[in-house]
């Protein structure tokens, strides 16, 4: 018998609102990557515009065992030939901690190097966030190095590490 979760992306559909609205809403529901309350209605307005699939940024869902569980965003840095991906995941506390998120953000490094000429792909990571380091790592992401003062939480700028994955690594 085999108890592997099954991972999916999908495109978020209206019914995944709410999930979204949620984690506009409800202080702590996305961990560390919460950033303080958002307009509840700009999920809805945005999925009106675009389906969250933009030109320049986008999000999809990730499904495991066929329940929503999260999604994965990310979003364009720099222009032209230069640009590149920056990328995110945000998964319900419940999926926290069972390899959804590393398979999730593997699965959208193949879509983004699949579907666009970028030839890197970046994420950023709390130095506290073990977890998502080591995720990171496993979908084949190396660490680059540390921007200080970079991100501003909890009431503090605080330093983020950066990690980066290029279309021929792994």
């Amino acid at each position: 018998m085999n108890n592997k979760t099954w991972v999916r992306l999908r495109p978020v559909l209206d019914g995944d609102l709410a999930m979204f609205r949620r984690f506009a809403t409800e202080p702590g529901l996305a961990g560390a990557a919460w950033t303080g309350y958002h307009e509840p209605n700009g999920p809805a307005r945005r999925f009106a515009h675009d389906g969250y699939l933009g030109a320049e940024d986008g999000r999809l869902m990730v499904e495991a065992d066929e329940t929503a569980a999260g999604y994965v965003h990310w979003f364009a840095i720099g222009s032209g030939m230069s640009q590149y991906w920056g990328v995110g995941i945000v998964l319900l506390p419940e999926w926290r901690g069972r390899g959804v998120g590393w398979r999730a953000q593997t699965l959208l490094c193949d879509y983004l190097f699949a579907s666009t000429p970028a030839q890197r792909v970046e994420a950023r990571v709390q130095p506290e966030n073990i977890a998502e380091q080591k995720a990171l790592e496993k979908v084949g992401f190396l660490s680059e190095g540390i921007l200080r003062s970079a991100e501003f939480r909890d009431g503090a700028w605080r330093d983020v590490l950066v990690y980066g994955r290029l279309r021929g690594d792994r």
